[in-house]
């Protein structure tokens, strides 16, 4: 007996130190640690910023032609001359500045500068967008691991629940009070649940790796999550929503700077109509030595500037440009209905989406009474099987029932936070959500 006892005592030890090595392999992480290291690290996030850089770089009045063109010259010219007076050689020295200077070309550059301003809010829309779907997806992977947890925790209950039974069968058949048709039935039902157990397992590591690779975390560690998984339902008005829609959903701001490019692009258009005026400068010196064979070297200094203005106007170019306007402006015609299209497009959308919202939070809360008088039940029944008022096949059924009912909780909460977080994403405040 007490070799029994110090047994059980060894276990424990053992057992407490795999806890505790476990532990401390986990890093604990929450929902917006999760968030944070996405922004921070996430592939797609890092090559879009990439573009609005290159996006913010190009804005500049330099690259819409507003500065000259400044360039200075050298050059060493070395000649030998064979005549039949005299022969001689001939050495330049030569250095040169010059100046490419476009006074006016029909406003091309100050509407040029305004195509490079918008491109640049068009990235930064476009960062904006990607930092929301990051930031969902982020959401959607945090839970969805945290839902195969919940799932993994359910079905390790009923999993000890079926090995309990199975241990009592066994009792009883010892004990002559169950027969063996009973144990295999207490025995099949156990290995079943512990088949599904193990796949779990597997399923909410999967789920960690994909939340993983969101982050761009190579390392896959073993993570904790702290966060409780539980949906936190708010009452909208969908007339909110829809005005929150129009003044903040990314995907129509972008549309709004796209039209804002098209009519930049009727402004260009009508520029090629103006006449275009430059000017060109420059000052070059020159040192020109002479080498004769009875003279010797002679040198003689030179400057020359000269500065030159050009206005030119395109009498005609085979109707371009008046094409190039027709097209332009058709463009923004077609650009104004696909505006008028998206803002509709969205406005359906949500209210599909907001109705739906509506529905799973209903549906959340059938789920939350199911469970509840799924739970009520089982203890009952497992309180009747333990004193043998029913058997073992109704006690099984009503396992079952309570382990679908806390499976389909679970998956209520997940849908609820699903809908919510594109809702949240739609009318464009997600972002604000997880600041």
């Amino acid at each position: 007996m007490q070799k029994i006892k110090h047994m059980k005592r060894i276990k424990i030890v053992v057992v407490c130190l795999l806890v505790t090595v476990v532990a401390q392999a986990q890093t604990v992480l929450s929902l917006e640690d999760a968030i944070t290291k996405a922004l921070e690290n996430n592939y797609d996030i890092t090559l879009v910023k990439q573009d609005q850089q290159i996006a913010e770089i190009r804005n500049s009045w330099g690259e819409a032609g507003r500065y000259p063109y400044i360039g200075i010259s050298l050059g060493a010219d070395n000649a030998i001359n064979n005549n039949d007076n005299q022969d001689y050689v001939q050495s330049r020295l030569s250095a040169g500045l010059n100046l490419n200077w476009t006074l006016f070309d029909g406003f091309a550059v100050n509407i040029s500068k305004q195509r490079f301003a918008e491109l640049e809010e068009l990235s930064k829309q476009n960062t904006a967008i990607m930092v929301e779907g990051t930031i969902q997806s982020i959401v959607l992977a945090y839970y969805s691991a945290l839902l195969e947890k919940e799932r993994l925790n359910v079905l390790k209950e009923v999993m000890l629940l079926s090995e309990d039974r199975f241990s009592r069968m066994e009792q009883r058949k010892d004990f002559g009070s169950a027969v063996t048709f009973e144990v295999l039935q207490a025995q099949n039902a156990y290995l079943t649940d512990k088949t599904s157990y193990l796949s779990q397992e597997v399923a909410y590591k999967n789920a960690l790796r994909d939340l993983a690779f969101l982050m761009a975390d190579k390392s896959a560690p073993s993570y904790e999550l702290n966060d409780s998984f539980e949906a936190i339902p708010i009452d909208y008005r969908l007339a909110d929503l829809q005005q929150q829609m129009m003044a903040n959903n990314k995907s129509l701001k972008n549309q709004y700077i796209s039209q804002n490019l098209l009519e930049n692009a009727i402004l260009a258009a009508k520029s090629s109509y103006y006449p275009t005026l430059s000017f060109a400068g420059g000052a070059t010196r020159s040192r020109t030595g002479n080498d004769f064979e009875n003279g010797g070297m002679t040198w003689a200094d030179a400057t020359n500037m000269y500065g030159n203005f050009t206005l030119s106007y395109n009498l005609f170019s085979g109707g371009n440009r008046k094409r190039a306007l027709q097209i332009a402006r058709l463009e923004e015609e077609s650009g104004l209905v696909a505006l008028e299209q998206m803002q509709h497009d969205l406005d359906n959308k949500l209210q599909n989406l907001y109705e739906f919202y509506l529905v799973r939070k209903e549906l959340l809360s059938v789920a939350n009474e199911n469970l509840q008088a799924a739970r009520l039940n089982f203890q009952i029944a497992k309180e009747k099987f333990e004193n043998g008022s029913i058997n073992s096949f109704n006690f099984r059924d009503v396992q079952l029932i309570y382990q679908n009912a806390a499976l389909q909780e679970l998956q209520a909460i997940f849908n609820f936070i699903d809908t919510h977080t594109a809702l949240l994403r739609m009318i464009g405040t997600i972002i604000q959500q997880h600041e």
